[in-house]
């Protein structure tokens, strides 16, 4: 679909490249319309690259944000092309998406009783040049949850859950995990929409 919403001022259309279901609900939510392109990159090649370089765990998304939105204006050289990632560190270690529910018991076991980070990040390109970034993170307190609770829990929620590199959907059947939440709901959904609606702003893409 094109990025004509009534919102919309600039001339290319809006591309986003993800295929995250989150983040497409968050940006219909705000009444954008968006073309969807996944971009074509190997992720985990370029996060080892990253951080053997010595890049921080807590830029990883920024880098990786950068990356999509990069590969797809190279493609969409006329469109105003949105990447995005989002990273999860438990003591400054990475925490990746579980391939199978006990895998994903083991995620869960690890986070049980403790804080973890969530760092959302995004970047816009356009004609093969970044115009426009941002991140945000926040930090999570999952309570603490025995083997019971954890086998409960997958079993009603679900392989779903392996989509999240937490194990968790927080606007769903995931809030029963926490005991408490900081920082802003769009950035654990995978998109910190208040910081990249001030960019579009900043980029005359908006008339709100």
């Amino acid at each position: 679909m094109s990025s004509r919403s009534p919102l919309w001022t600039a001339r290319e259309a809006l591309v986003l490249a993800s295929k995250s279901a989150s983040r497409r609900q968050l940006l219909a939510g705000a009444g954008l319309e968006f073309d969807i392109e996944p971009a074509e990159i190997d992720e985990r090649a370029l996060e080892d690259e990253f951080l053997g370089k010595g890049g921080p765990v807590e830029k990883l998304a920024l880098a990786l944000a950068r990356a999509k939105a990069l590969e797809v204006s190279a493609r969409r050289a006329n469109a105003l092309c949105l990447g995005a990632d989002q990273t999860l560190s438990l003591e400054g270690r990475l925490v990746h998406k579980s391939a199978t529910l006990e895998a994903a018991a083991e995620t869960l076991a690890a986070l049980s009783g403790r804080r973890h980070r969530l760092t959302s990040a995004f970047a816009l390109a356009r004609g093969g040049r970044l115009v426009g970034e941002g991140e945000d993170s926040a930090v999570l307190t999952m309570r603490p949850l025995d083997a019971r609770a954890i086998a409960r829990y997958l079993e009603v929620a679900g392989p779903q859950v392996l989509a999240s590199v937490g194990v968790y959907q927080l606007e769903g059947l995931g809030v029963h995990l926490f005991e408490s939440v900081e920082g802003d709901h769009t950035t654990i959904l995978g998109m910190p929409m208040l910081k990249l609606l001030a960019c579009l702003r900043r980029e005359g893409a908006l008339a709100l």
